[in-house]
C-alpha cells in the first residue's frame, strides 16, 4: 500500500509539472493596433459641408467635406480678365508683326524678280541695293516688334501660375478621403472656421488589424516574417482564436514595455513582434491578445 501512495504521488506531481510547461503559456503578449491617419485641412475657411461621422465607414477618395472657395474663385476669375486684357495687348503686337511678315514676303519676291532683271540688264545694281536695304528694315521691324512681346508672353505666363495656384487650392478646399477604413475620431463640425494643418478627423483600416507582442531572444530563433501562428482573445466562453502571420520583426532590442512590465522584467530586453490578423468585426485597438506558435 505504501508503494502505490508514493506511485500515486508521482503520477499527480508530474501531471500538474506538465500543466505548467510553457506548452500552457503563449508565446507572446500584447495589443491590438492599426495605422491611424489623421486628416487635416488643406485650406482656410467655413466647413460648409462636413459629412463625417465616428464609426462610419469612408471609401477612398469619397468626398467628406468642402471648405468655402468663394474668395478663391473671385480671385481667379480676376486673374482671367487681367490676362485677356493682357492677351488684346499681345495680339495687337502680333497683329504687327503679321503685317510686317507680309511686307517681308513681297520685298523678297522683288528681290528675287530685280535679281533675274539684272541678269538681262533690264534693272540697275541701286534698284538691288534699295530692296536690300528695304528687307533688312523689316526684319529689324519684325525683331523690334518681337522684343515688344516677350513680356507680355512672360506676364501671360505669369498669371497663368496665378491661376494654376488658384486652381489648386480650390481643389484641396474639397476634403477627400485618402483611404478606406472607418472613422475613429472627429474633430470639426459643418460651419466651423478651419485652417490649414487644422485636425479634421482620423481614421484607420480596421478590416486587418495587427497584434504587436513583445519576445525574448531565445524565442527568436522561432519566428520568422511570413510564418503563420495562432492569436487568441478572451471570449464568453473562454478563448477566441485566428489565424495570423508574422508581418515584421523589429531589428533591435529593446527593454520590455512598461505595460507589461514587471519587477523582474524591467532589465530583460525583448524584441517587438508585429501579426497580421483578418478583423471579423470583434478586433478593436488596444484590445489585448496572445500570440501562440504553430507546432
Amino acid at each position: 500500500m505504501k508503494n502505490t501512495g508514493i506511485i500515486i504521488y508521482t503520477v499527480i506531481l508530474a501531471t500538474f509539472l506538465s500543466c505548467n510547461s510553457n506548452g500552457d503559456k503563449a508565446d507572446g503578449y500584447g495589443n491590438f493596433e492599426a495605422t491611424e491617419t489623421t486628416v487635416s485641412a488643406e485650406a482656410n475657411g467655413k466647413l460648409l459641408f462636413f459629412n463625417i461621422e465616428e464609426g462610419n465607414e469612408a471609401e477612398e477618395n469619397e468626398v467628406v467635406g468642402v471648405i468655402d472657395t468663394i474668395q478663391l474663385s473671385l480671385k481667379r476669375d480676376q486673374l482671367m480678365a487681367a490676362k485677356n486684357t493682357i492677351f488684346s495687348k499681345s495680339r495687337n503686337v502680333l497683329s504687327q508683326r503679321e503685317v510686317l511678315k507680309e511686307q517681308l514676303k513681297v520685298a523678297q519676291n522683288d528681290h528675287s524678280r530685280i535679281e533675274n532683271l539684272i541678269k538681262e540688264n533690264a534693272a540697275t545694281q541701286k534698284q538691288l541695293d534699295d530692296i536690300n536695304g528695304q528687307i533688312d528694315i523689316l526684319k529689324q521691324q519684325m525683331k523690334s516688334v518681337e522684343t515688344q512681346n516677350a513680356p507680355i508672353v512672360n506676364e501671360v505666363k505669369s498669371i497663368e501660375v496665378q491661376i494654376q495656384q488658384i486652381e489648386d487650392q480650390i481643389q484641396k478646399s474639397i476634403i477627400k478621403n485618402p483611404i478606406k477604413g472607418t472613422v475613429l475620431v472627429k474633430y470639426a463640425e459643418p460651419n466651423e472656421i478651419t485652417a490649414f494643418g487644422k485636425p479634421l478627423y482620423k481614421i484607420a483600416d480596421l478590416d486587418e488589424m495587427e497584434l504587436r507582442v513583445y519576445i525574448g531572444q531565445t524565442q527568436l530563433a522561432n519566428l520568422k516574417t511570413g510564418q503563420e501562428v495562432t492569436v487568441k482573445i478572451d471570449d464568453a466562453d473562454g478563448m477566441k482564436s485566428y489565424d495570423g502571420h508574422i508581418s515584421w520583426i523589429s531589428a533591435s532590442a529593446e527593454f520590455t514595455p512598461k505595460i507589461i512590465q514587471t519587477k523582474e522584467e524591467r532589465v530583460n530586453l525583448v524584441y517587438a513582434v508585429k501579426v497580421s490578423v483578418k478583423n471579423d468585426g470583434s478586433l478593436k485597438i488596444g484590445m489585448p491578445a496572445e500570440m501562440w506558435i504553430k507546432g
